[in-house]
């Protein structure tokens, strides 16, 4: 999970300036327990989640505002809401959901496409990689017609 920190904090440089993230994805992906892990730093048991959760969390010097917004279908619209000020957006993708990841991929490109997302920096995280029947990395890379580096 340190990674996630790792790759934003190379991004990302002024102690004094807290860094407003927004993390994305379909329900039960992973988001609220991807927060948790970042701050708590382990695991915690979560509930679906209506509406946001948000957490400040300092790394390495660096102050992070994260929120993280409820995944079912009813919730996405009012994602866009959340937008303004960003400075990056984490979307998480389960990557054992073969079943909707076209849906997934849908949400993705829609924020891509935002006006207040042009200046943010976009991470996707393959979540649930430890899980049998999960795509990898370039197998979910392709399929969301990514380019990884």
């Amino acid at each position: 999970m340190g990674q996630i920190f790792s790759v934003l904090c190379s991004l990302f440089w002024n102690p004094n300036k807290e860094y407003k993230i927004v993390m994305v994805g379909l329900d039960a992906a992973g988001k609220t327990t991807t927060l948790y892990k970042l701050h708590l730093g382990e695991a915690v048991k979560t509930q679906p989640t209506v509406g946001s959760n948000v957490e400040q969390i300092t790394y390495k010097n660096l102050h992070f505002e994260v929120w993280d917004l409820g995944g079912q279908a009813n919730l996405r619209p009012s994602w866009a809401a959340y937008y303004k000020a960003t400075d990056a957006v984490i979307v998480v993708i389960d990557s054992t959901d073969r079943a909707r990841v076209s849906i997934a991929k849908g949400e993705l490109f829609r924020l891509l496409e935002h006006e207040h997302l042009a200046n943010a920096v976009v991470l996707v995280l393959a979540n649930k990689q430890d899980l049998k029947d999960a795509m990898t990395v370039q197998e979910l890379s392709e399929v969301l017609t990514l380019h990884t580096t």
